[in-house]
């Protein structure tokens, strides 16, 4: 039996005005081909790089979440390779000198986080040969290596969904796989005991389906080679989604064929030194990270599936956090959430936008009217779109339609009286027995109430008429 051994390498693009050694704008995806681009990022002569603070912070921010030890001296480096997409013949990368190094997700340990240079995007035509566009060339990209800890997929992929969702909680990427955003990079190798197999590394990854498949297939792919008695091949292979395989593409190369070398056109850092880039500050910026989410909703009482969902979900989680931090709020938690989980949504999308925060207010006092048996949930799902969309008062709403909730019996008992002459075949059905048809006869009432109506009196008001 073998023992798969998986280590994760991430990139991600985050999200800054600028590419990160120059002045043009960080816009891979919105713009014609080959327009956000300048002498530095096209590598032409005399042209100088400029280190972006902001991805710099960015980076660090990524370490604190981490609980990463955030490097006080760092520097950054050229990796030499030749390839289109690389106009200057190598890559503004770290090697020694990384800015994170250490720290733990989902109980996975990470080696480092650094900082580099994005490469232009390579279109391949067929027959036509290769086009490239060179607004991605320079866009700030972070790279993340973990430790070979993880021994199964299932681990594998928390890891990196939870990575997805930290990045985009604390507001450093969007991560999205399909455009780029985030890309993952597999290295898995097999063993029948604690020594480690060949490695082999799986590129090509846009997807956390292609993700688990391609690990999936891989260990069945080096299983086999090895009960072949056969030797697995350390190179670097690449998944071919069409196939739902993995393919060779080179030997893997080591650090020593890309020919590091500290670039000697940036200066280096001693980010101790540097007021904006101390710990300190960094973490007093720092966004709540999804695991102190999950923990801060359990408090307060709301399921840790719904408390996954929002914030799995994160400007439902924004606007949630925002509804919460409203006087008295709290202990109406777990209401919320659901409503904003549930109703909301659908809501948004018909309206083609997210809830303002301006609606906050207005959200939590309908959520309030609830619980002080003001008005009836369905009195609140109806307004719910005049609230949460166009920030109206609840309490206006009410007071102008009547919608109070009616708990006196009295008040109830021309509506009543109108329900049982109406339905007669439906009462007598009760009267016989049937007890099930009374909620058909609630929901009569409820109709004619407009979602006013107390629905327990009303029931019980139903069953002392229909009795009597």
């Amino acid at each position: 039996m073998y023992t798969p051994t998986i280590g994760i390498e991430v990139h991600a693009e985050l999200k800054t005005k600028t590419k990160m050694f120059c002045g043009c704008a960080n816009e891979p995806h919105a713009a014609e081909p080959n327009t956000h681009v300048c002498p530095v990022c096209m590598a032409e002569p005399g042209a100088l790089p400029v280190v972006n603070r902001d991805a710099v912070e960015k980076v660090l921010m990524v370490g604190a979440a981490l609980g990463s030890d955030i490097a006080t001296f760092t520097e950054f480096d050229r990796k030499h390779y030749f390839y289109p997409d690389l106009p200057k013949g190598y890559q503004i990368s770290q090697y020694k000198y990384p800015f994170v190094s250490g720290g733990t997700l989902t109980g996975v340990s990470i080696t480092r986080v650094h900082l580099e240079e994005d490469a232009a995007r390579s279109q391949h035509e067929g027959h036509e040969g290769t086009l490239v566009d060179y607004n991605r060339a320079g866009v700030p990209l972070m790279e993340l290596v973990t430790e070979p800890v993880m021994h199964d997929i299932a681990s594998a992929s928390a890891f990196v969904r939870e990575l997805q969702l930290l990045l985009k909680t604390i507001g450093v990427s969007d991560a999205n796989l399909e455009k780029g955003e985030m890309r993952l990079e597999l290295n898995l190798s097999i063993s029948k005991d604690e020594t480690f197999g060949t490695k082999v590394e799986v590129k090509n990854i846009n997807s956390f389906r292609a993700f688990e498949a391609a690990a999936a297939y891989e260990i069945k792919r080096q299983t086999e080679v090895l009960e072949r008695g056969e030797r697995v091949i350390q190179e670097t292979r690449g998944w071919d989604e069409n196939r739902q395989k993995t393919f060779s593409q080179r030997t893997k190369e080591v650090a020593e064929q890309y020919r590091y070398m500290p670039d000697p056109d940036i200066p280096k850092f001693e980010l101790s030194k540097i007021p904006e880039f101390e710990l300190s500050r960094i973490q007093e910026n720092l966004p709540e990270i999804p695991s102190e989410k999950r923990e801060k909703y359990g408090k307060l009482g709301i399921p840790s599936k719904l408390a996954d969902q929002i914030v799995a979900d994160t400007p439902l989680s924004k606007y949630l956090d925002a509804c919460l931090k409203v006087e008295g709020s709290e202990v109406h938690a777990k209401a919320l959430a659901n409503y904003i989980m549930t109703d909301v949504p659908p809501l948004c999308a018909e309206a083609g936008r997210l809830p303002s925060f301006e609606t906050v207010p207005n959200f939590v006092e309908l959520i309030t009217l609830i619980a002080d048996g003001a008005i009836t949930s369905r009195v609140a799902k109806d307004l719910l779109k005049e609230v949460v969309i166009e920030n109206k008062s609840p309490k206006v709403l009410v007071a102008e339609r009547g919608l109070g909730q009616t708990s006196n019996s009295e008040a109830l008992a021309s509506i009543i009286t109108e329900i049982i002459s109406e339905n007669p075949t439906v009462a007598d059905e009760y009267r016989s027995g049937k007890e099930a048809v009374l909620q058909f006869l609630v929901g009569q009432g409820m109709k004619k109430s407009r979602g006013s109506a107390n629905p327990g009196v009303l029931a019980k008001a139903l069953k002392d008429a229909l009795v009597n």
